[in-house]
């Protein structure tokens, strides 16, 4: 079931990053669908983080983006070479987003290994959010994009894959002072078996 709006508007944007956890995200990119189950989020809490682009209510037209009405990307480039993928939550005014960092491939895998130019472990494939916004062909253009459209979306899966989560601090943000130690990562790993079940019809886990 595909996440409608309402799902991305809460303001409790930790709660979102954890919930996020076991959810399909999928990409409708240049004609080709990619899918994977998301394993691990970060959440950013707008202006009181430190740790956030919108930290101390900076307003730029990179952050714009972040203070619309949450249920749309951002989409940012860093390191000089990186795109990373961000779900943007909560009302309108309130910068918070959550960091995809990393899912578990489920559909579309051969275009992800063609887009990363990888050889085929698909346990490193999208491991992180930079691999991850490559194999899912995101870039700049995409930021501002709807969740809730046919380009990019998020659904709910039928059944629970994810036993256990963990959470702990982020990672690479020790500039973040305090806030670096808030345990706002969230990880999970998928049941295997549960996985092939739930996706018996893709051809990409026969």
């Amino acid at each position: 079931m595909k996440l409608e709006h309402d799902f991305f508007t809460t303001d409790n944007v930790v709660g979102l990053a954890k919930e996020l956890i076991g959810t399909i995200f999928h990409t409708n990119i240049n004609g080709k669908h990619c899918a994977g189950i998301v394993t691990e989020t970060e959440a950013y809490a707008g202006v009181t983080d430190r740790a956030s682009h919108a930290f101390g209510g900076r307003l730029t037209k990179r952050t714009e983006v972040m203070y619309r009405e949450g249920g749309i990307a951002y989409v940012y480039f860093t390191y000089g070479m990186h795109c990373l993928f961000n779900v943007v939550s909560a009302t309108e005014g309130t910068p918070h987003a959550v960091l995809l960092r990393a899912v578990w491939p489920v559909a579309g895998i051969e275009t992800m290994m063609e887009r990363r130019s990888f050889p085929k472990d698909k346990r490193l494939l999208t491991n992180g959010p930079a691999k991850l916004a490559q194999a899912f062909g995101i870039t700049l253009e995409h930021n501002a994009t709807s969740l809730c459209g046919d380009l990019i979306w998020i659904e709910k899966p039928s059944d629970n894959c994810i036993e256990h989560i963990v959470e702990s601090p982020r990672i690479g943000v020790d500039y973040a002072g305090v806030d670096a130690a808030l345990n706002y990562r969230f990880v999970g790993a998928p049941d295997e078996k549960i996985v092939r079940r739930m996706f018996s019809e893709t051809n990409d886990l026969r």
